[in-house]
């Protein structure tokens, strides 16, 4: 026993010597960006963007929730590389080095892919115009035009993604140098994966390893929870996800816990104060508002009505809701335009008014280090010709062809939106990189209701969504290539690389977003407001629209009058939260998160609420091992049960039901 023990012993130290001469090899040399960019690395980036966007769409579909799962995408390329370099050493081949460089590409190159999925319009402006989304906005509401409906398909949405996205990626190109050298803006999710990187491939770090296996044991769990709960799903309103946690009544009113691994994982990634605001709009809306509105059946809206009828309570729900979401947006719009104005005017006039948003502590005790930053950086260039020629010839090909696809919006409003996005995506890209908000479907949203008012009552509510949609992508795609740009300079990453891995991702998402919606969408019935993949946001951003087009008539009786007070309640929130001391500001609930269980419901709050539990009792017992750990066991959960997706869609497509329903009822 005692031979066997010094042998392993002697194994993993031979094992933990080749690991840090790997490291040490590619800690020494920074390679040209030509090799950067290798086969293994775009095969697992394909890999990882694919899962991370079928596990992105149920998200998407269920909630409109998305957390950022950047830091999980780079613990995940870390792995399969990790992976894939140990079995070709076992099969006896020699495998090159895997160094941080190739690390950040294949995670800019999978975060690329997946997000096309999460900000595509899959859930939110494309499905609004679908004949689910028309109907559940009431056929006689004054506004929501009959001839108003495009139903998906994967060609005109492919093709749509194709046309709009890339144009993002060449409109900061030439400024690339101003926002990450010269100004130094920090981009925190940018930076934050850059240091998760350098950790994963520093000298001797063993931490990595221990984040491997909690990933692949959480995964593992999570993915055989998901087959287990299917078993007892056989007919709708069946399975752990109806389970009645706190009771029958509670559960009416869509409080109980409902089992998925996916949201207690993506509770324990976002913020204690996200998931708070999560379940104070629960409270709120499923269990004080829509209770006490309900009884006013007969009163403020008819007993006649059907209960998906937009002058009935679910009305009531969606209205609040873009209430919420338009306070929110607006106020965080300004404040970041004026963020952005004073800083550049402080920059400008050398006054640095605002510098203690960008200014790193230790900058100046990594001066070294920041110089070489620099030098990489600025080594491998990309030209400037390139950014222009590409915008405006990518710009003329979309001039061309979204009015070809959509005739309700004209040339002429495609020609502004692009004349316009060069600032609208400079202004959105400064803002993030001292907030770390990436306000785009906020520009968005504007772009929304300016050109349903615009067009008028046929064609305003596809003009609108469509319009929505081309500034969305323009605006938020300059801003992620930007984080992106960041990450490499703190990495030692070429530009070049960075740029092309980006575009490679872009390319990639363009085709399996469209592949995983319809996966769902042939598979599930997505849209149904009583089923698991409500798309709430696809009805929000409809009404969004016929309120651009038909004004506050669209609206059920008083749904006015609440609305401005959930307007002025998300704008005085926000007020109190920036300007009052911090032991009170703190407190503050987020009103973007409220509004998400108005219409939703309680339930995946609770289940968020319960990962971020977790996570605040692991922080107490240990911070250290805390801090270690949950990223890697929040990824574990998220892909294993998002991963029982692929084959239970499968099953569902082959006709094959659950053998049990397990449901409860009342003795």
């Amino acid at each position: 026993m005692g031979t066997e023990e010094v042998n392993d012993k002697k194994e993993n130290q031979r094992e933990n010597l080749e690991e840090l001469n790997e490291e040490t090899e590619g800690s020494r040399t920074i390679q040209p960006w030509t090799k950067q960019i290798t086969l293994r690395g775009v095969i697992v980036s394909i890999l990882i963007g694919s899962i991370y966007s079928v596990i992105a769409m149920k998200l998407n579909l269920t909630t409109g929730l998305v957390p950022n799962l950047n830091v999980s995408a780079a613990l995940l390329a870390f792995v399969f590389i990790r992976t894939w370099t140990k079995v070709v050493q076992k099969a006896g081949f020699i495998s090159k080095p895997f160094t941080r460089q190739e690390n950040t590409m294949i995670q800019t190159c999978a975060v690329a892919c997946y997000s096309i999925a999460v900000g595509g319009g899959f859930a939110s402006y494309l499905l609004g115009l679908n004949r689910k989304t028309y109907e559940l906005s009431g056929v006689d509401t004054e506004g929501n035009s009959a001839y108003a409906v495009k139903e998906p398909g994967f060609g005109w949405m492919t093709g749509f993604l194709f046309v709009v996205c890339f144009v993002g990626l060449f409109v900061l190109i030439p400024i690339r140098k101003v926002m990450i050298v010269d100004l130094k803006l920090t981009y925190p999710s940018g930076l934050a994966t850059a240091v998760l990187i350098n950790g994963f491939h520093s000298q001797g770090d063993k931490s990595a390893k221990k984040q491997v296996h909690g990933f692949l044991k959480y995964f593992s769990a999570s993915f055989l929870w998901g087959f287990f709960q299917w078993f007892f799903s056989g007919k709708d309103g069946c399975g752990f996800k109806e389970f009645p946690t706190f009771g029958l009544l509670a559960w009416k009113q869509t409080f109980f816990f409902d089992f998925s691994l996916t949201y207690v994982g993506a509770g324990m990634i976002c913020s204690h104060l996200v998931n708070l605001s999560l379940l104070f709009g629960a409270v709120l809306s499923y269990g004080l508002m829509w209770p006490l509105i309900n009884r006013l059946k007969g009163d403020w809206f008819s007993e006649d009505l059907q209960e998906s009828s937009m002058k009935s309570l679910y009305g009531y729900k969606v209205f609040v809701s873009v209430a919420i979401i338009l306070g929110d947006g607006l106020y965080n719009f300004l404040k970041i335009l004026c963020f952005t104005l004073i800083n550049i005017h402080g920059r400008v006039t050398n006054q640095n008014i605002l510098s203690f948003l960008v200014v790193d502590e230790d900058d100046q005790k990594n001066r070294a280090e920041d110089l070489k930053q620099n030098e990489v950086f600025l080594r491998e260039t990309i030209p400037m010709w390139i950014g222009i020629v590409g915008y405006v010839i990518l710009s003329i090909m979309s001039i061309v062809v979204i009015p070809i696809m959509f005739p309700q919006l004209k040339w002429y409003y495609v020609v502004v939106a692009y004349i316009l996005a060069p600032s609208l995506a400079f202004c959105n890209a400064y803002g993030a990189g001292l907030t770390d908000m990436n306000m785009a479907y906020n520009y968005g949203k504007v772009a929304l209701f300016v050109l349903a008012a615009l067009t008028g009552k046929e064609n305003g509510v596809v003009a609108g969504l469509a319009g929505c949609g081309l500034v969305k992508s323009v605006v938020s795609l300059a801003c992620i290539l930007m984080q992106d740009f960041k990450t490499a300079h703190y990495t030692l990453t070429s530009p070049r690389a960075m740029f092309l891995s980006q575009a490679i991702g872009t390319a990639i998402g363009c085709v399996t977003a469209p592949l995983s919606f319809f996966l769902f969408y042939k598979a599930f019935d997505v849209g149904n407001p009583y089923g698991e993949f409500k798309a709430p946001y696809a009805l929000i951003y409809r009404n969004m629209a016929i309120l651009g087009v038909q004004g506050f008539s669209a609206l059920p009786q008083h749904c006015l009058q609440l609305c401005y007070g959930f307007f002025a309640f998300a704008a005085a929130v926000n007020l109190v939260r920036d300007f009052s001391p911090r032991k009170i500001g703190k407190w503050m609930p987020l009103p973007m998160a409220m509004a998400v269980p108005f219409l939703v419901g309680a339930y995946f709050a609770i289940d968020m609420c319960l990962g971020t539990l977790i996570v605040f009792v692991w922080q107490k017992l240990n911070t250290k091992k805390a801090d270690l750990m949950v990223p890697a066991v929040a990824s574990g959960l998220i892909c294993g049960e998002g991963l029982w997706i692929l084959p239970a869609s499968i099953l569902a497509f082959a006709k094959i039901n659950p053998p049990i329903c397990m449901k409860f009822l009342p003795s």
